[in-house]
């Protein structure tokens, strides 16, 4: 193929950096100016941004005005325009650099599907050239810094990572279980600290969403360990805990839940920037597959170091009134009566769960992500819905291939070795296992299943609209 030639001799800083001429810039302000009065409006910007074929929402209209009208009138002059081209132009030129891996002032399809790598996402090639050719006026799938120019100028976002980004996987959505493979932050969120704002955001929307949804993941454990022998379901179940303890008692072993996502999502954070170095080339990418076992080793690193956690959680979910005074009186009790070995019971099928777990997890979402462009081509950003769509979709899947042992796990954390033995219950996970499905035939490997779906959209809702704000907050730039 013959390669297209960079436009080296334009005026600009650097060889290759065409800048947009004036009037070229008057003309493109005229076309959004629908009724010609000399400044634009969100609904201007919308009909004129869909007419030159940006297809946005609402939101991504409103961020694009956020970045043009610089004194905050909500409407944008030419002033105002001009300003915004001549300094969005310098990023989108520092951003076509980095893509431009051989310098040659191109890029290509091997240079735009690296970058996806990069960023933990498989993009086919055929994926790469629906988008290069989107951006490619001369069809010869080289684009030029001109062409990547035009196609990103008017996009609320500033380069290809941040359009990338809209398909992180987390999102910081939190459903209680925390076994989501970890998301890839760039050299520049580490350098600027953004990685920690991000993490501690995620975090406090994750203690918003448990608390909101702790009585459902109280009733969860309580169907899990108790409801065969005590004909328990959601009704009765929800009495039991009300008539016991009062209303309070819903939120019995929340604090200990709570209190284990800072120590869990930072080990995870800092385990999976060390092992991923390890499955990455010699390049340092790191296809999908090896993210998903990098995330996955991360996951169990994370779980055995903050596991006796686990354990009181559940202890505490399942006692009754007086029964501890707190976390450390439980953690005394247990450790002294039973042995700190007490503490790690049900870890086999803790650690076995994550893979089902992650795998599922993710492979879903990417089925999901893919569907989506297939049958949106053009438009980058998903929107708020979709996304949410797709995590609660991914994340109930991957719970649902690892309820059985999540089941088995709780009911080992909540056993007391010595009476269960006097008493000729099975103390193994092969043991209770086998007494689930002699006993309870193999739908009892799911008891519970229903507080914990049904806590899912509302975990989901409430941990985004709160992890939105926590961004807000600490100064975490929208993607």
């Amino acid at each position: 193929m013959e390669k297209k030639q960079s436009d080296s001799s334009v005026s600009g800083v650097e060889p290759g950096f065409e800048q947009f001429k004036g009037k070229d810039i008057e003309k493109l302000f005229s076309q959004l100016d629908t009724n010609q009065d000399g400044v634009l409006d969100a609904e201007e910007l919308r009909q004129g941004l869909r007419k030159l074929g940006h297809r946005m929402d609402k939101d991504d209209v409103e961020k694009f005005l956020g970045r043009v009208d610089a004194d905050g009138n909500e409407q944008v002059d030419i002033r105002e325009f001009i300003n915004y081209v001549a300094e969005h132009e310098k990023k989108l030129w520092l951003t076509f650099k980095d893509l431009d891996k051989n310098n040659d002032g191109l890029i290509d399809e091997d240079e735009l599907r690296r970058c996806f790598q990069n960023l933990g996402l498989k993009v086919s090639s055929q994926e790469a050239k629906q988008l290069m050719t989107r951006m490619d006026k001369d069809g010869k799938l080289e684009i030029n810094f001109a062409e990547w120019r035009d196609f990103l100028l008017l996009n609320p976002d500033e380069n290809i990572r941040e359009i990338v980004k809209y398909w992180r996987h987390s999102l910081g959505i939190d459903i209680g279980e925390n076994m989501i493979v970890p998301d890839d932050f760039s050299e520049e969120e580490k350098v600027t600290g953004m990685w920690w704002r991000q993490l501690v955001a995620g975090g406090g929307a994750g203690a918003v969403s448990r608390t909101c949804t702790a009585p459902l993941d109280r009733l969860k454990i309580l169907l899990q360990v108790e409801g065969a022998r005590q004909n328990l379901n959601i009704a009765t179940g929800f009495q039991k805990m009300v008539k016991e303890g009062g209303a309070r008692s819903l939120w019995r072993g929340n604090g200990v839940n709570v209190l284990k996502i800072a120590p869990e999502s930072a080990l995870k954070f800092f385990a999976y920037e060390k092992i991923k170095k390890v499955f990455a080339d010699e390049k340092g990418h790191l296809a999908v597959g090896n993210r998903l076992l990098a995330g996955s080793t991360a996951g169990v690193v994370a779980q055995i170091s903050i596991y006796p956690m686990e354990v009181l959680k559940t202890r505490l979910a399942l006692a009754t009134t007086g029964q501890y005074k707190g976390l450390a009186d439980a953690a005394a009790k247990i450790a002294r009566v039973e042995g700190p070995a007490a503490l790690y019971r049900g870890l086999t099928p803790s650690l076995l769960g994550i893979i089902p777990y992650a795998g599922i997890d993710l492979t879903v979402y990417e089925l999901l992500k893919q569907r989506w462009l297939h049958s949106h081509d053009g438009q980058s950003n998903p929107g708020t819905i979709v996304l949410l769509g797709c995590g609660a979709a991914s994340s109930t899947c991957g719970q649902l291939a690892s309820y059985p042992l999540a089941l088995v796990r709780t009911r080992l954390q909540a056993v007391e070795k010595a009476s269960a033995a006097a008493d000729g219950r099975p103390t193994s996970m092969g043991g209770i296992f086998a007494q689930i499905v002699k006993d309870e035939g193999p739908r009892g490997l799911y008891r519970g299943l229903a507080p914990n779906f049904m806590k899912v959209l509302p975990a989901v809702s409430i941990s985004y609209v709160v992890y939105e704000r926590a961004k807000e907050f600490f100064g975490v730039k929208s993607t």
